[in-house]
């Protein structure tokens, strides 16, 4: 098989596995004290105080490519705005948009960090709608090779938008992260450094300006060859968060949560400092998105507190060199870890 078709069929696989696990949802949930089981750490509400972050929304087009880039940025409040934020650049799984993953850019931003999520319009909420039988066709226009090329460059673009824009004088450019769910896990891994071949070629997309990368049910590129080569390329820090539920189940094909294992051991195997794994107990593909329920009406927002919480002590770790709240928190979540591993100590920047 050609390089290029390796890449699409991988890619492909991956869209229509995530596809059925990734709707999305705006509806809040909320914990309270009396949770039973719940440790102290975990004792917030899921919904973030308006009043402590602002959000800007874009509606760029790079003419280069012809081709939309909406994004939606979440800032600290005005007042409490550092004349210097690192930034969190966001990309979201198949069939998302700029407005999901609001539970953590609005925390990321109560919290002193910019958090841009990008829509990726060849792989947004467009999906859904139209003609269901046409569903199965626009999945597969969304799982090609070269909108999975063109997700990474969306993220260049936007970066470079904001940057220069208004916003771009209050954000710290040796401070950027990359992040992503699922099939946005992927994109963010391609700008930290991950090589993939297509044509015969192997690609270099990744964006030097990214300094570390948080992946949420990162899946492996499938079919294109040794994960710790691929990964090879990736020497920035990584935070890694699964779930044991976090398995993909569709006709013919089946991916475990062990996946997400696997690709947090192959990531930086020579370079053992710079990365943490969080596996919860139970959980689902899409508990991580912003729908509902999914994985458990009561776990669901007790994983997504947890989940901002750890990458926000993550990006402490990294860009403020304060690991107090990353060393606290997997004792305050340890009813609902199944795996805690951190390999962080040596990290300076």
């Amino acid at each position: 098989m050609k390089s290029g078709k390796k890449l699409a069929v991988a890619i492909g696989s991956l869209a229509l596995f995530v596809a059925a696990n990734s709707f999305s949802s705006e509806a809040p949930d909320r914990l309270s004290p009396d949770t039973p089981g719940l440790e102290p750490a975990a004792v917030e509400s899921l919904a973030v105080d308006a009043s402590l972050f602002a959000t800007r929304t874009f509606d760029w087009t790079d003419s280069t490519r012809n081709r939309r880039v909406p994004a939606k940025l979440y800032l600290p409040a005005k007042e409490a705005r550092a004349k210097s934020m690192p930034l969190i650049l966001f990309s979201h799984g198949i069939g998302g948009s700029r407005e999901g993953y609001s539970y953590l850019g609005g925390y990321f931003a109560a919290h002193g960090y910019a958090s841009l999520h990008v829509q990726h319009v060849g792989s947004d909420r467009q999906i859904w709608f139209g003609n269901p039988l046409g569903l199965v066709g626009r999945l597969s226009e969304a799982a090609q090779d070269g909108e999975a090329l063109s997700r990474v460059q969306d993220m260049k673009f936007a970066l470079d938008q904001v940057l220069s824009g208004q916003e771009g004088a209050s954000i710290d450019a040796s401070r950027i992260a990359a992040a992503g769910h699922s099939y946005g896990a992927n994109t963010t891994m391609l700008l930290a450094g991950a090589r993939i071949e297509a044509n015969g070629k192997i690609l270099e997309l990744r964006d030097p300006r990214i300094s570390s990368a948080i992946l949420l049910s990162a899946p492996p590129f499938y079919r294109l060859g040794d994960p710790a080569r691929i990964l090879s390329g990736i020497e920035v820090p990584t935070l890694h968060i699964t779930a044991t539920g976090d398995n993909i189940q569709i006709p013919g094909y089946f991916s475990a949560y062990e996946d997400r294992v696997s690709l947090y051991n192959a990531t930086g195997t020579d370079k053992r400092s710079q990365k943490v794994l969080a596996v919860f107990k139970d959980g689902s593909h899409s508990i991580f998105t912003d729908r509902a329920g999914t994985g458990g009406v009561t776990l669901n927002p007790r994983v997504k507190i947890a989940t901002r919480q750890l990458a926000l002590a993550f990006l402490d770790r990294v860009y403020q060199q304060d690991s107090a709240a990353l060393d606290r928190w997997p004792l305050g979540n340890a009813s609902i870890l199944a795996t805690y591993e951190t390999a962080l100590r040596n990290v300076i920047r």
